[in-house]
């Protein structure tokens, strides 16, 4: 399983770091997934928002087409000059995310990184999540919000802010490598999930 976190200059640093982290984990212990950070700035080097210095592959055309793309959040309630909400404005990334998505590959976001997802046209009566501090927003993107700490709307999974990228990122690898997988690597790094994981109801 191919799996890309996209990176932008002010994103929020936990939101990518732990889950690279968690799918890392999987790898390491055998597991099929492939993950690697990834911008789509010609620059591979990415500024978060507490200015840890990331170094990211630029996205390429001739890339496989990833199984699963994560976006993280950043300045979107602050509306700093650099992150999620500049991203929106710049259009760059939503127009990736619903070429990506249009393809077949599942949309994943963490905190404000939902919102980069609506601006990508493909939340529209779909189920979802943010930052408790970016509800509205998403709300008057179109999307159904739901009140949970992860949201699994089929091929867009959405969780809340900061923290709960942890437990996005363990619900994926339960999703797609199995429960035994996901509580051998919650028991690795020490961490109980919480709050409710939202599934859309099978039709």
């Amino acid at each position: 399983m191919r799996i890309d976190i996209l990176l932008f200059d002010g994103f929020d640093e936990l939101d990518a770091i732990a889950p690279f982290e968690v799918f890392s984990n999987v790898a390491r212990g055998g597991g099929d997934f492939k993950v690697r950070m990834v911008s789509m700035s010609p620059s591979t080097s990415v500024v978060a928002t507490h200015g840890l210095c990331v170094t990211a592959e630029e996205c390429s055309s001739d890339d496989p087409r990833p199984d699963l793309i994560l976006v993280p959040g950043g300045g979107w309630n602050d509306r700093s000059p650099q992150g999620a909400r500049a991203e929106v404005t710049s259009g760059l990334i939503p127009k990736h995310l619903a070429k990506l998505h249009e393809a077949g590959t599942a949309v994943a976001a963490v905190c404000t990184g939902t919102m980069l997802v609506a601006a990508a046209g493909i939340l529209r009566g779909r189920a979802a999540t943010t930052h408790h501090g970016a509800i509205e927003d998403l709300r008057a993107a179109g999307a159904e919000v739901i009140n949970a700490r992860v949201v699994d709307d089929g091929s867009i999974i959405t969780s809340g802010g900061v923290t709960s990228g942890l437990d996005l990122a363990l619900w994926l690898v339960e999703r797609f490598a199995g429960p035994q997988v996901a509580l051998h690597i919650e028991r690795e790094m020490e961490y109980e999930r919480r709050g409710t994981v939202w599934r859309r109801p099978a039709k």
